[in-house]
């Protein structure tokens, strides 16, 4: 709900300060939305190009959305298909042409493989495991762009912490803060999340919590609890109008009186705060009953597919930053939800998880090709790393079955579209294993800084630490290549 901070004081109008605002849900991590819209404004600033910064691409994308595949996708069975190689490296299924002459998909990914004219791959991922070889690590590392300070042997980490690096959203948030009443930053429709670390890498840590995305935790394809955006129903607009002209007259009469009672005035956050619940903005957004029953079918009538329909909704209605994470804990059952196809491989991604990827994702570069929205929307999917080229074996020190995959961040696939990125191409190339790039390596913080860039913002420009300390947002360049 949305109070105001601070001491209790009547006010003309009975309210106790404290309860002035009660209008709705919106407390977020123990901070209400205004205090989240103060600190924002405090600390924004706009990041420009260097002097002498590089144009491809150079803000082409007004918008993010970041589809991670928490739990590290085979890139051999989905992405980069080794029809040459030997039987224990090439798998099952057998590669697919795409619309892209030359460019080939795995036959579970038949429906992408119609939308592959307006995307890149990148099948040059790769980094070499100090420490990151599970995934709680990776994920920091991709999600931040540093590598964590204390790395356990098997990849393990602490709980978030306010001295985490920031994830790149929450930087993003800072420096190009909106200018209309939405939601910057939303993250659905499940934590990041290893085993009982839960959020590592998802947070804005020592930009401090106000810069934190809106955990949206909620599966979309079911009935979505809005009241946190939502007015009370004993609220009427009208009502709240009125209580925000109140506000206005108190706040204009506050510097006086904070200097007899030294109390902190109200400001015009609230009015953002106001602005976010009445406007309907927010709300209107997460209403998927608004869609044509069509689409929503294109997408796909599952969590995946229905967070993918949100999140463009989300960022047509202004949303800067949009994270769909693979609804699945990143070391869960294969046979169930996860990427992690240790104990089986083959079976989870024909029947379980390409189908619902397959569906999503081509949806979502249709839909947004076909409203104008794919030329300033930078659209990235990936996960932490990609599997074992050969099956069976033990590479990260866990147990595989004979058909499981195991960790494998020597090489693996990214995929990247719009906001300038160029249609039907491949970046960098692996080798006839898929064991590691044979062109063009691209390192995660190298992704990250690709992101930034895209939005007009110096990877390399400076932010102070939680010890005052200045740190780049990412020590990398942006892979130029990517942009036609």
């Amino acid at each position: 709900m949305i109070s105001i901070p601070g001491q209790s004081g009547a006010t003309c109008d009975g309210f106790s300060r404290r309860e002035f605002l009660r209008v709705g849900g919106a407390g977020l991590i123990g901070l209400s939305l205004p205090d989240i819209l103060r600190l924002q404004a405090s600390q924004s600033a706009t990041a420009g190009p260097a002097h002498n910064a590089p144009k491809n691409g150079w803000g082409q994308a007004k918008q993010v959305i970041l589809i991670y595949l928490q739990g590290g996708p085979s890139h051999i069975d989905i992405w980069d298909p080794k029809p040459d190689a030997p039987s224990n490296v090439r798998g099952d299924f057998k590669p697919i042409k795409t619309k892209v002459p030359g460019i080939h998909l795995s036959e579970v990914m038949p429906k992408l493989a119609q939308q592959m004219d307006k995307a890149t791959l990148i099948r040059s991922m790769s980094y070499t495991p100090a420490g990151l070889f599970n995934h709680t690590a990776a994920i920091y590392q991709i999600m931040t762009g540093y590598t964590p300070d204390r790395v356990s042997p098997s990849g393990q980490l602490e709980p978030p912490a306010p001295n985490d690096f920031p994830h790149m959203g929450s930087q993003i948030t800072r420096l190009r803060p909106l200018q209309l009443p939405m939601l910057p930053f939303v993250m659905l429709p499940r934590p990041l999340q290893e085993s009982n670390v839960i959020g590592k890498g998802g947070t804005a840590g020592f930009l401090g919590a106000a810069y934190d995305p809106y955990y949206f935790y909620q599966d979309p394809a079911k009935d979505i609890n809005l009241d946190d955006l939502t007015l009370r129903k004993e609220v009427s607009r009208e009502r709240l109008e009125r209580r925000s002209t109140l506000l206005k007259t108190v706040n204009d009469a506050m510097p006086e009186m904070e200097k007899a009672v030294g109390k902190y005035a109200l400001d015009s956050y609230y009015q953002k705060a106001f602005d976010l619940v009445s406007s309907g903005r927010a709300r209107d957004a997460f209403d998927l009953n608004k869609e044509k029953d069509k689409l929503r079918e294109l997408y796909g009538r599952h969590t995946f597919g229905q967070g993918l329909l949100l999140a463009r909704r989300l960022i047509e209605a202004g949303t800067r930053f949009v994270q769909m994470n693979w609804p699945a804990v990143a070391n869960g059952d294969p046979t169930v939800d996860a990427w992690d196809t240790h104990a089986a491989n083959f079976g989870p991604l024909r029947n379980l998880h390409c189908p619902k990827l397959d569906s999503g994702l081509s949806a979502l570069l249709v839909d947004l090709d076909e409203r104008g929205l794919l030329k300033e929307t930078l659209v990235v999917a990936l996960g932490e790393f990609g599997r074992s080229p050969r099956l069976g074996v033990s590479t990260s020190g866990n147990s595989n079955s004979p058909d499981g995959r195991d960790h494998w961040p020597y090489c693996y696939t990214a995929f990247v579209a719009g906001a300038g990125v160029g249609r039907g191409m491949l970046y960098g190339k692996s080798d006839a294993t898929g064991s590691s790039p044979a062109e063009n390596p691209v390192h995660p913080t190298q992704l990250v800084a690709t992101i930034y860039h895209a939005l007009g913002i110096d990877p390399h420009s400076i932010v102070f630490n939680h010890l005052n300390q200045p740190r780049e947002l990412v020590q990398a360049d942006p892979v130029l290549g990517l942009f036609s």
